[in-house]
């Protein structure tokens, strides 16, 4: 009989049912997450003889897996998460790209400190790289273990990333690091975000400390980082993925482009034909990359001259990864548009250009920024979903549209912002249409 007390962290408990070849065989029998029938299906399994303890632990792991196959797709029907894990994994097209750095730069030998569930370290293996993946936190080293399994050259070592001795591993010297340091700390059951750098575990200045050996060195932060806290020996790459800004990811030496600065990467949007005469995009076709946006240095063009103008025809929305990046002159410049005011992050032209580094309208009129002539605008369009956006107001964009009141059957976009001609500014509501 075993006497040893269970765990006392209830995920852990669950996953150490789990971790079993019973556990496994059970979790890969069920078929898709469906929460309307995991009672019928919870009392089923114990009718089997499957104890409470691990019909429970198979049934959770079910629901995370399920949740994570917005990052993963397919292979997450293969894979073990904590909750934890679910959330801060890299998704899978951005870990098949930070890979590819390593694998094109020839970089052979990967570790991969603070590895959580193994999401990166699994891009690296599947491109032919030696894989030490470094997990201090016990519970989430054995899950990384389990979906690392059938890749003969990577190998989970339980340890602290800050201590480990790089030339003393099983597999050899490493040649490459990758990190994802944490940036989030509990406290009386509550998590918070941490933004200070030297507050990450392990610190800005680890990370730094590590490139100055020589290796290649990648690190992701989060896409909030300020850009004086960027290295000056560092690329900085912002990545959006299906519209949302995922990170920002430092790259040191050998996988830093050494004519790169600072770049914008879109993802998930596909390939769409850049402004013929001046390409303002480098297309990819890897790991669903669509479009990059990068400058060889920090400073963009000033928005004056060409670069600052009325509203025409066309408003451009910049993605969240060329804003970040600081890029939206520079977007402008190469798509031969402007800004409509030099401290907003809109773009337009009288000429369409396609982009998928910007999402494009069509503006309809240019409104008074009154809640009087927009309610009767509404009224007189038969407007019954509204979309509000706003970039430079202090709108809140769920009381205008209650003032609105929208009851037709069209539907209808407004964009609350400001424009600034000949040193004059003014709030404007501008009705676009998105182009498809």
């Amino acid at each position: 009989m075993n006497t040893s007390p269970a765990p006392a962290d209830p995920e852990a408990a669950g996953l150490a049912h789990l971790l079993t070849p019973e556990g496994m065989r059970l979790l890969d029998e069920l078929g898709p997450y469906d929460p309307s029938a995991t009672l019928a299906l919870s009392e089923s399994l114990r009718a089997r003889g499957h104890s409470p303890e691990l019909v429970s632990a198979a049934l959770t792991q079910s629901r995370l897996r399920d949740r994570a196959r917005t990052k993963f797709g397919e292979f997450a029907q293969h894979m073990v998460f904590t909750q934890d894990g679910v959330e801060q994994a890299t998704r899978w097209s951005v870990a098949a790209l930070h890979a590819q750095r390593f694998a094109q730069a020839g970089v052979r030998h990967v570790v991969d400190l603070g590895c959580g569930v193994g999401a990166d370290s699994l891009a690296l293996a599947a491109l032919d790289r030696t894989v030490t993946a470094v997990e201090l936190d016990p519970l989430t080293a054995a899950v990384a273990t389990v979906n690392l399994t059938g890749w003969p050259d990577a190998r989970v070592v339980c340890a602290d990333a800050e201590t480990l001795d790089l030339d003393g591993l099983e597999a050899g010297p490493a040649d490459g690091v990758w990190l994802d340091p944490a940036r989030r700390a509990s406290a009386d059951g509550r998590t918070r975000r941490i933004f200070d750098p030297e507050a990450f575990s392990p610190p800005l200045s680890f990370v730094t400390a590590l490139a100055d050996t020589g290796l290649a060195v990648g690190a992701k932060l989060g896409p909030g980082l300020p850009h004086e806290h960027v290295p000056a020996t560092a690329e900085a790459q912002w990545v959006s993925d299906h519209g949302d800004v995922v990170e920002a990811v430092l790259w040191f030496n050998t996988v830093r482009r050494p004519d790169v600065a600072r770049a914008a990467l879109v993802l998930g949007r596909g390939p769409g034909p850049a402004a013929s005469s001046s390409e303002p995009a480098e297309d990819h076709d890897a790991a669903g990359a669509a479009a990059e946006l990068t400058s060889d240095s920090w400073h963009s063009p000033a928005p004056e001259g060409e670069l600052l103008g009325p509203v025409g025809r066309y408003l451009y929305e910049p993605d969240g990864a060329v804003i970040r990046a600081g890029l939206v002159t520079d977007l402008a410049q190469r798509m031969g548009a402007h800004l409509v005011h030099p401290t907003i992050a809109y773009l337009s032209s009288d000429e369409l250009v396609r982009t998928p580094l910007a999402r494009a309208y069509e503006v309809r009129e240019v409104l008074p920024h009154t809640v009087k002539v927009l309610k009767k605008w509404v009224r007189e369009h038969d407007v019954g979903t509204l979309e509000i956006k706003k970039r430079g107001t202090d709108v809140t964009p769920e009381q205008l549209r209650k003032q609105l009141a929208p009851r037709g059957s069209a539907r209808a976009t407004l964009v609350m912002t400001r424009v600034q001609n000949s040193q004059r500014q003014r709030r404007v509501v501008l009705a676009v249409d998105p182009v498809s």
